[in-house]
This record gives structure tokens, sequence and C-alpha cells, in this order.
């Protein structure tokens, strides 16, 4: 960890937070970590602490973000329940055009829309989370009341 800058996505969300009156501080690691397994052995953290970020497009074309525990697959079928209409998975084009940022670094906040958002219910039994912050080199620890503030989603039962 060294005293440079952040990269530009990470400063956006950092700004974000500021904004949003948290304050976390965005560290980027010399290491990516594009999945919840690599992003807990960066942190020194359990897999089920990291808050990973997954978006999904809803048949009527509305961008769906479910922030949920590195430790579970998302059931489809709860989060079309939640949001009351069938969703499938989102490419790369369409999450970047929703959120601003490229899978393997979606922040939960700082969106370049509006998403319908859903957070996982198991992130709450911890003290701390960790969540991406705009680059899979960049990720930020905050309480999990704070992500679900943050977030602006419901907390849900979203695991398989």
């Amino acid at each position: 960890m060294s005293a440079k800058p952040l990269s530009a996505s990470a400063q956006r969300v950092q700004d974000a937070l500021a904004a949003a009156g948290v304050a976390a501080t965005i560290i980027e690691y010399d290491v990516p970590a594009r999945t919840s397994v690599e992003a807990a052995a960066v942190l020194g953290c359990t897999v089920a602490q990291i808050a990973k970020s997954l978006v999904f497009r809803a048949l009527s074309g509305t961008p769906v973000l479910v922030i949920a525990s590195g430790a579970n697959r998302v059931d489809e079928r709860k989060v079309e329940a939640h949001v009351g209409e069938a969703i499938g998975k989102a490419d790369a084009a369409f999450v970047r055009e929703c959120t601003g940022y490229a899978i393997g670094g979606i922040p939960p906040l700082g969106h370049a829309r509006p998403l319908t958002t859903l957070v996982d219910r198991d992130l709450l039994q911890f003290d701390v989370v960790y969540a991406a912050g705009g680059t899979p080199h960049a990720m930020f620890p905050l309480p999990p009341a704070e992500l679900l503030r943050i977030a602006g989603g419901d907390a849900a039962d979203v695991r398989q």
C-alpha cells in the first residue's frame, strides 16, 4: 500500500462515499481481487465478509444490483420475487453503462444511473464488510448498516 493517488474510478467512489457521509477510505492494492476468494485473501478476512456486487438485467431492461455475501450464490428466483419480474445475466457492456464501472470493481454507490438494489441479509451479521471501490484493485471496509444505507437497497434473502 502506497500513498499514490487513487485511480480515476476509485476516486469517483471515494468522492461518492464522502458525499454520503461515510468515513471509509478506499485502498488500491497491487494485487487484483476479481473474486470474493481473491478479495478475502488480499484483505485477510472471511469470504463471507466480501460484499460482492452482481448486476442483473430485468425483463423490462431495468438494472438490478444484488450485493451478496461472497460466500453465497444468488438465487435468481428469490431476486425475481423481490423485484416482481424475471431477471437474467447482464453483459459487460450493460453493466458498465448502468454502473459506470467494469465487472470486478462495481461499488455499492456512485452509479451512472439508479439501480434497483438488494443487499444480502447474511452480510448484516458482521461488524465490518468489504466492498469494491471502482476497480478490481480497490476495496474499502464499512459496517453493514452503512452498506445498506449507501446502496439505497432493501435487505433480502437472496442466498441459494
